[in-house]
């Protein structure tokens, strides 16, 4: 008689069955080329920005038309196949790491920019366009897409649109659901979709502001319509210096008291100013505790009242140093520094991640003093980078995944970080979304019976809960559990919270 198989062998098996499967299936509705299931083609895929997690899925499909996308999805609707959509896999909260036993449909051959329409300053292009791509080609028109991530070089406006992305110019002019128009798409079922339009305003429910931000869960973007703005006749960045971070902090509130809304202002702590400088030589003050970077841009007139303003609020809040670039080539390498923030620490840092919270402009200083305390506590750098105007935080959590230790800690850090920016009157994501990162988190800001109204409006679009699986909302079950582990750990700090 044969001995009982193992439950891992078991797994195996039923992975290799429901594969096996699942190609056979979706073999029927794409070309050869477009199906990866081998391990060698599929580990590529097994996470995105965010490192520390990872899982393979079953098969990788990469579509090339409408017609695949929804061929794919209705397949693995009918054989109850979960589907994670993924576009240049930069995101930073796991938002696009495959389900081990799902689909993962790629959008990267969704590349072409199908018009752009210097009449009504709006382009329209395929989900899987690059983001500065967009800007290059509206450039012959003098116009632009004025969300700027990070990642703008490689990020995919489908992403964007997920994630609801913003960058260093957000402050004055929006997120992407400020600059998008429209979205089209498929749910999970394969029906078309259409969120907005190319007008005004639209007839009915407004739910493009439900789906751009909604991180894959309700529907696969393949097109979008974006607005593009004219391109400024100039643009000058302010590089200022700080020797306390509180006066740097405080320095950003009184920017906006003063009634002026820059096109960029963002901060960087003295870790951080160090990585950079090492990495791109921006030309940085290294004895700073804080610089911060302060553009204005419209024309030459405007830009130089605007720079005079700043520079004058700066000054009074203690501002030790000032610079102003000269010409584009400066301003360009001010900028290069904060830019490049997240590869100059992959320079000094096997691991690192990145949060996302954002918090009340006035509680800047609060915040960073007590992410410095928070190092100590669980014995981590962190260096800190953010759209202050917005009081978007990005802390980097320095660790080395190969520990297990430091993973465990570094995530206890990234919680503490979230949950007292809420305290602070903030929210656990500003621009990078929830993820798998932030469940935890989510179960901190959010009580059961909200929770339960944004899982209502996912089984409104996808009743089987198949897209995007295990992301964004965190279940009952999770969230009781969690809520244990605080309380046996004596790890609740803020108990006028929302709680689980």
């Amino acid at each position: 008689m044969n001995a009982p198989l193992s439950a891992t062998t078991q797994d195996h098996h039923q992975r290799a069955e429901r594969q096996a499967e699942v190609v056979r299936a979706l073999q029927a509705v794409l070309p050869a080329h477009a199906l990866l299931w081998h391990t060698e083609d599929t580990v590529p895929y097994e996470c995105d920005g965010l490192t520390a997690y990872r899982e393979r899925p079953l098969v990788v499909a990469l579509p090339e038309t409408e017609d695949e996308v929804q061929a794919v999805l209705s397949t693995c609707h009918a054989l109850k196949v979960p589907v994670v959509a993924r576009g240049a896999g930069t995101g930073l909260s796991g938002g696009a790491m495959p389900h081990k036993m799902g689909v993962t449909l790629s959008l990267a051959k969704f590349n072409q920019i199908i018009r752009i329409d210097p009449a009504s300053r709006s382009a329209v292009v395929q989900g899987g366009v690059r983001n500065l791509a967009i800007s290059e080609a509206a450039a012959s028109h003098g116009l632009y897409y004025a969300p700027d991530p990070s990642s703008q070089i490689a990020c995919t406006i489908g992403g964007n649109v997920a994630e609801n992305s913003g960058g260093v110019h957000c402050l004055k002019y929006g997120l992407t659901l400020h600059n998008v128009l429209k979205v089209r798409g498929f749910t999970m079922a394969g029906e078309p979709v259409e969120f907005g339009g190319e007008a005004l305003d639209c007839p009915g429910l407004d739910l493009l502001s439900v789906v751009v931000g909604s991180e894959g869960m309700l529907a696969v973007t393949t097109e979008v319509t974006v607005k593009l703005v004219p391109k400024p006749q100039l643009a000058r960045c302010i590089m200022a210096s700080f020797d306390d971070m509180r006066k740097a902090g405080d320095a950003v509130a009184e920017v906006i008291a003063a009634g002026i809304i820059p096109a960029g202002l963002e901060m960087m702590d003295k870790p951080m100013t160090a990585a950079v400088e090492d990495f791109v030589h921006a030309g940085y003050d290294l004895a700073a505790e804080a610089i911060l970077l302060c553009e204005s841009d419209g024309t030459p007139e405007e830009v130089e009242e605007e720079i005079g303003r700043m520079s004058d609020v700066l000054r009074r809040c203690g501002a030790t140093a000032i610079a102003v670039s000269r010409d584009e080539a400066e301003r360009l390498r001010f900028w290069s520094g904060r830019k490049n923030a997240f590869p100059a620490s992959g320079r000094i840092s096997p691991d690192y991640m990145c949060m996302d919270s954002t918090i009340p402009r006035k509680r800047l200083a609060d915040i960073l003093l007590a992410i410095a305390e928070m190092e100590k506590k669980y014995q981590l750098r962190c260096a800190n980078v953010f759209h202050a105007g917005d009081g978007n935080l990005h802390p980097l959590i320095m660790f080395d995944a190969n520990d297990p230790d430091q993973l465990h800690r570094c995530e206890l850090f990234g919680a503490d970080i979230l949950e007292t920016s809420v305290a602070m009157g903030g929210t656990v994501t500003g621009e990078h979304g929830v993820g798998i990162e932030k469940l935890n988190s989510m179960c901190v800001q959010f009580s059961l019976e909200e929770r339960e109204q944004m899982l209502g409006i996912k089984r409104a679009f996808d009743p089987q809960g198949l897209l995007n699986p295990g992301k964004v909302i965190p279940s009952k079950h999770r969230c009781a559990e969690y809520g244990k582990e605080l309380v046996r750990g004596g790890k609740l700090k803020h108990p006028d919270l929302p709680r689980f």
